[in-house]
C-alpha cells in the first residue's frame, strides 16, 4: 500500500513518464487536500489556481457521489471526462485518496489501462 512521500512520488513519476501528453497528476485526500503531485514543465494553465481548486473539488465530489452506487452497481474503477482542450481522470487509490489526472485531449485510450496497472502494481487498491 502507498503510504509516504516516496511512494507518492514513485507513483506520480511513473504516470508523468507515461505518454508525454499527460499535464497534471496529483494525489488527493477524501476532503481535496492535495498529498502530492505537480504538472508536466512549460505547458500553459488554462484554469487559474482557484479554478483549478474548484474542478478538482468538483471532481471529488462527483466520485464520492457516484460511490453511494456501489453496493449496488460495484466498485468504481475509474472517471474520464473529456472536453475540448483536455481529458480529466480521477481513479480510486484506496478508501482515502483519489488520483486525479489531466491529459491532451488527444493522448492515446490505452493511457487509462497504463495507469491502472501502475496503481496494482504500486498496490495502492489494498
Amino acid at each position: 500500500m502507498i503510504s509516504n512521500i516516496k511512494d507518492y512520488y514513485t507513483l506520480y513519476n511513473s504516470i508523468m513518464n507515461l505518454d508525454e501528453k499527460t499535464r497534471f497528476v496529483t494525489i488527493l485526500d477524501k476532503s481535496g487536500t492535495v498529498v502530492f503531485g505537480g504538472q508536466r514543465e512549460g505547458i500553459k494553465n488554462y484554469l487559474s489556481e482557484t479554478e483549478q481548486k474548484k474542478s478538482i473539488q468538483h471532481a471529488l465530489d462527483s466520485w464520492f457521489l457516484r460511490s453511494e452506487f456501489s453496493e449496488k452497481i460495484g466498485d468504481g474503477k475509474y472517471a474520464m471526462a473529456k472536453y475540448g482542450k483536455i481529458k480529466r481522470f480521477t481513479i480510486p487509490l484506496n478508501h482515502a485518496h483519489l488520483l486525479y489526472i489531466t491529459t491532451e485531449p488527444e493522448i492515446n485510450d490505452s493511457f487509462i489501462e497504463d495507469v491502472l496497472k501502475l496503481k496494482e502494481a504500486h498496490e495502492i487498491n489494498k
